[in-house]
């Protein structure tokens, strides 16, 4: 233990003013939360929609839909990072072979496209997990509330907007809930396909903490996990206070 002395507050003023790349880091991971649950909500929601109506065959989307996400993550990252290899992955190939070279990418080390790379296998694992939780919120609405708006004249669209997104309130906070917590403390994505790179350009709070905390530096890993912490608890509890006085007046 020799060494080691209470600063105070000394590493998290470092943290927010003389190191940009933490600060980065903070708002990578806030942008990454935000995306992340955008991708995913709406093309579940609608997902689970059509298997719902009664679609043909709708057991086996399910399970194709959902298999990602019970995939680990490191697994997953393994896969797609070979895949996107720029000389010798499978999207380029099959680009090459299609003679559409003209939309090959660095898929993960040029700074235009690396983060819609990450996005769109985040996106791949997640949304049949999040659709899965709106077909439980679906099964429990009841089909006399659609048969009465259809008596009524009320359209497809009308029915959506009026009886399944007020009556799916719950399951829309439980998916906001786990994917800030998830965002906010995505790592596994991150470090598998592209460690940060390139650069610092996909770095998030997670990596470098880790980074600190391999490299012996616990003060300033711990400070940024607390801050971590505290960004995850305050919107966590926001979300859950303004979705559940939405419940409550619907």
């Amino acid at each position: 233990m020799t060494g080691i002395n209470f600063v105070g507050l000394q590493n998290y003023t470092e943290i927010f003013t003389s190191n940009k790349d933490y600060v980065s880091g903070i708002l990578h991971t806030l942008s990454f939360t935000v995306v992340s649950n955008m991708i995913k909500l709406v093309p579940a929601l609608l997902l689970a929609i059509m298997l719902q109506e009664g679609l043909r065959g709708k057991g086996l989307y399910r399970t194709l839909l959902y298999l990602p996400s019970i995939l680990p993550f490191v697994i997953i990252g393994l896969v797609f990072k070979s895949i996107l290899n720029y000389n010798t992955g499978l999207l380029n190939m099959v680009l090459d072979a299609l003679h559409l070279g003209i939309l090959k990418q660095k898929w993960l080390s040029d700074l235009n496209v690396v983060w819609k790379s990450i996005y769109g296998v985040d996106a791949w694992r997640g949304i049949g997990y999040v659709m899965t939780i709106f077909l439980a919120g679906l099964n429990t609405i009841p089909k006399s509330y659609y048969e009465a708006a259809q008596i009524d004249g009320a359209n497809f669209w009308q029915r959506i907007r009026h009886i399944t997104l007020p009556m799916l309130t719950g399951a829309i906070m439980i998916n906001l809930v786990f994917g800030i917590t998830y965002g906010l403390k995505v790592f596994d994505i991150i470090y598998v396909l592209t460690n940060g790179g390139p650069g610092h350009a996909t770095e998030v709070m997670t990596t470098y903490s880790y980074q600190l905390y391999s490299s012996g530096q616990y003060g300033m890993s711990t400070a940024l996990n607390t801050i971590l912490l505290g960004i995850t608890a305050f919107i966590g509890i926001m979300v859950v206070r303004v979705m559940s006085k939405k419940e409550v007046q619907q």
